[in-house]
Formats: structure tokens, sequence, C-alpha cells
């Protein structure tokens, strides 16, 4: 079975299960909730992470239902923190052999990464599905913006391979920002102020946040587990995408050997999966992607993909003061972003 059929594979055979959604919908609104970006409110589950009622329901359908196995790979981030970047970086190196990233008819060039490597709480528990995910092949790729402790038991249980990318907290606000933006004025709704926003996101109401909680989680499993935990850091992706790359091909039991190495396998990787040729695609440029709220523009997961973006919007007293945050949260840690 080719990679490529990997996005209709997903979708067949799912099941409808009203049931199962029904009472964890239920459950989720009874949580605690507060105004949001969006015209969603963002619940506050039991863990401490907050999110909309769909996306949260859709978390606690896939950790019920999501049977991992040993080889799968997990992509794990914040919203906004590189997500779609290193989709399609993992997807590249996993499947270099049938999939060339120099080939002109490479999955991701029609597809994009989205339908490449779906979401779980996003893309397939979602709108009462229970998809049918035992046909793909090893290794199966997933992602997910869920916090570490709201991952499907399973995907620790069964210790899988997860790999997380972290971002500077002030430009992740900006992207979201801008994100969100994109959603009201489809919706109708006035643009919110960079202000409203950074508001929120120190009160660690946001999209699965408190982002600080989040990124802890994942650093102190890198820690705990290396072999098991990949953490990179969005800006340092930036500085040496190759070198990014053949630590991800390295950590998911793929390196690049000598004759791969000569050809310039890694540059081309590096090549297909850069901003510059992602949003030059047509599936980039005109095609959508179905999420558990709406649909969304692929155009809309591609801003600027720049560092210190943030420099353009925030003052200098909200830049400090999520910088006094992140300080005293990381304090100890041995983090630094």
């Amino acid at each position: 079975m080719s990679s490529s059929s990997l996005c209709t594979l997903q979708e067949s055979g799912a099941k409808i299960n009203q049931e199962l959604y029904h009472k964890f919908t239920n459950m989720v609104s009874s949580f605690p909730c507060s105004p949001a970006l969006t015209r969603h409110p963002l619940y506050r589950h039991d863990s401490g992470w907050y999110a909309p009622l769909a996306p949260m329901v859709s978390t606690m359908v896939a950790d019920a239902c999501f049977s991992a196995r040993p080889s799968d790979i997990v992509i794990a981030t914040m919203p906004k923190s590189g997500t779609t970047w290193i989709k399609a970086m993992l997807y590249s190196t996993v499947h270099r052999r049938e999939h060339p990233a120099d080939g002109p008819d490479h999955p991701l060039n029609s597809l994009g990464p989205h339908e490449c490597v779906k979401l779980l709480e996003y893309q397939l528990y979602i709108r009462n599905r229970i998809p049918n995910l035992d046909g793909l092949p090893d290794p199966r790729l997933f992602a997910a913006h869920a916090p570490l402790v709201s991952l499907p038991r399973s995907v620790l249980t069964m210790g899988c391979k997860i790999v997380y990318v972290c971002r500077d907290p002030k430009d992740a606000l900006i992207s979201h920002w801008n994100f969100v933006n994109k959603f009201r004025a489809r919706d109708g709704l006035e643009a919110l102020s960079v202000e409203t926003a950074a508001d929120f996101f120190c009160d660690g109401v946001t999209l699965f946040g408190p982002y600080w909680d989040h990124v802890l989680g994942y650093w102190r499993a890198h820690q705990a587990h290396p072999q098991k935990v990949l953490f990179f850091r969005y800006e340092e992706m930036i500085g040496d995408p190759a070198a990014h790359v053949r630590k991800l091909a390295q950590f998911v039991g793929r390196p690049f050997c000598m004759e791969e190495e000569e050809a310039g396998a890694v540059e081309a990787i590096v090549r297909l999966c850069s901003f510059e040729h992602m949003t030059g695609l047509d599936v980039a440029k005109h095609g959508k992607t179905e999420l558990v709220v709406s649909m969304a523009e692929n155009s809309w997961f591609f801003r600027r993909g720049q560092v210190g973006d943030w420099e353009n919007y925030l003052s200098r007293e909200t830049a400090g003061r999520i910088d006094a945050i992140t300080e005293a949260r990381f304090k100890g840690s041995g983090l630094r972003v």
C-alpha cells in the first residue's frame, strides 16, 4: 500500500458512536467555561487545560478509543507553533524511500501536510466518528494539540515516539491571534485586538493552554525519556533545518545513509518543506481542511513563519509581562525559549 493512500484510508470504515460523544459532551458542558478569542467559549478540563466544547470532547473520545501501536509516531504542539512544518518534515522523512522529496508527484505537493498527518482531536475523532485506523501501515503518523496529561493513554502505555515542537510564546500568541481573526472575519465578527489576545494568553485561557503547562509537560517527558520524546525549538529549526531533519530521522529509526547524504536527500526534504515551497502550492492557496469546528482555508495555516515577528505587534510592556511569566514558570526546569 502506498503512503499516498493514507489519507483516504484513515476515513474509510469510520463508525458512528453518538452515545459516546453525547456522554462526553454532557461531561464537558458541566466544566467551568470562560469567554475566549472565538465565538466558542473555552472549557476548563479537570487537568487544568482549556479548549472549546467540540475539541475537548474529541480529545476525550480519542483517549477512550484510540488504539496505539508501539511503532506509531505522534507530533505534539501547541497550536500555531510550527505544526504544519513539522508534519511536512516528519512525513517526508519517514516516507522518503517511496516518495523522494524531489519527486514531482510527492503527496505533500497535492494533499498538503494536514491531510498527510492528521490531528487526532481536530480531524479524526470528530462529529461522532470513530475512525478505522487498523489498515494503516507502520509507522502510522498522527498529530495532537492535547497536553501530555490528556494524550490518548495508549500512546504512553505503548511507548509511542512523540515529536514536540516548542515556539517562543510571544510569536505563538501572535500567530494564533492572527489565525483566530481569520475565523472571526469569515463569521462576520469584529477582529479582536492583540491586547485582548495577550490578556487571555497571560491568564492561561488559551487553546490547549496554559502555554507554560503544555510546554513543561512535554519538556519533562523529554528529560525523563529522551529516546521516546524528541523536543525541538522552532527558532532552532529555523536556524538549521537540515540538522533537525537529520535528528528527526535518527529519532524515528530511519537515519540517512551515506548514499542519501551524498545525493542531497536531506537538502531536498528541507526544500520540499520550506515555507516558500509550501505556500506556493495550489493546495495551500486554494485547498481547505476539515476541522472539528469548521472548514479552514489552507492558506490560513501559513502566515510568515518568522522568528521575532511579535515585535511588530506587542508593546514592550506586554512582551515584558509574557517574558516575566515565562521566566517564573520555567525557572529550575532547565528550559529556555
